[in-house]
C-alpha cells in the first residue's frame, strides 16, 4: 500500500522532514515514489504540492496520522475528508 508519510533528514537535533509518497513496507528513510512536499516542525514552514498529494489521494494513497495534520493546518484536506 502507498502511503503518505514524513521522510527525515537534517541534522542531529534540528529536524526537517520531506512529505512523502512510499510503500509501506520501506524504511522510514528508505526511497520514496515521488516527494510531495516539505515540513521544519523548528520553524514551522510548510511547502506543499496540494495537486500531486490530491492525486496521490484519489489514487488510493492512505496519509499517516501526523501528515494528515499537517494537511489540515494547510486546509488541503480537512477532517471530515481526511
Amino acid at each position: 500500500m502507498v502511503k503518505l508519510r514524513l521522510k527525515r533528514y537534517g541534522r542531529k537535533q534540528q529536524p526537517s522532514y520531506r512529505i512523502v509518497a512510499m510503500d509501506s513496507r520501506n524504511k522510514r528513510d528508505g526511497k520514496a515514489i515521488e516527494e510531495l512536499g516539505f515540513y521544519n516542525p523548528i520553524t514551522n514552514e510548510t511547502r506543499i504540492d496540494s495537486t500531486k498529494i490530491l492525486k496521490r489521494l484519489k489514487q488510493g494513497a492512505q496519509a499517516t496520522r501526523t501528515v494528515k495534520n499537517i494537511l489540515n493546518k494547510a486546509q488541503i484536506v480537512s477532517k471530515e475528508n481526511g
